[in-house]
């Protein structure tokens, strides 16, 4: 069993002057694939909050699958990748370039993502694009990764490609 967090970074949801979209939208999503969220939370564009929250999730054992939405574009309080690179223990490149490769099929804006991808401990974490449509997009190009990742992450490196997953997206 797969268990998720999503953590919505956004000043203006904290403050409550905007309704979080993008948070319920992955969970939903998430929970399609068979995946159990059981962390729905949100934090401001500051990268301290963003690296404390992600940090504590990816250590408490109780969820093995951290996805962040939001502040991962250019503009000035966008800050989510900088806070990443002090949780992180090793970055994944190729999940950002596949959700970067996968939204150009949608939207040219996509490239200006900056979302990325690493690991910390047995815990895969993921940064997605602030709107809803591109952080569901986003989880849906890396979806089938995720289960795999996760066996790596916990040891099982068995190459038996013939082997049946019961929480592989379809």
């Amino acid at each position: 069993m797969i268990k998720v967090a999503v953590i919505t970074v956004s000043d203006s949801v904290v403050a409550g002057t905007r309704q979080d979209v993008s948070g319920p939208a992955l969970r939903e999503r998430a929970e399609s694939f068979g995946w159990t969220v059981g962390v729905l939370e949100s934090v401001p564009d500051e990268s301290l909050l963003i690296a404390d929250a992600v940090r504590r999730l990816a250590d408490s054992g109780e969820v093995s699958l951290v996805l962040t939405t939001g502040g991962t574009g250019v503009a000035s309080r966008d800050v989510t990748p900088e806070a990443m690179h002090g949780v992180i223990e090793r970055e994944i490149p190729g999940i950002g370039e596949l959700m970067r490769a996968e939204g150009l099929k949608f939207t040219p804006t996509a490239v200006l993502s900056r979302g990325l991808a690493g690991v910390r401990r047995r815990t895969l974490i993921v940064n997605l694009p602030g709107s809803p449509k591109g952080a569901v997009q986003s989880l849906d190009a890396i979806a089938k990764l995720v289960p795999h990742v996760l066996d790596l992450l916990e040891g099982r490196t068995g190459h038996d490609e013939n082997q049946p997953r019961n929480d592989v997206p379809h």
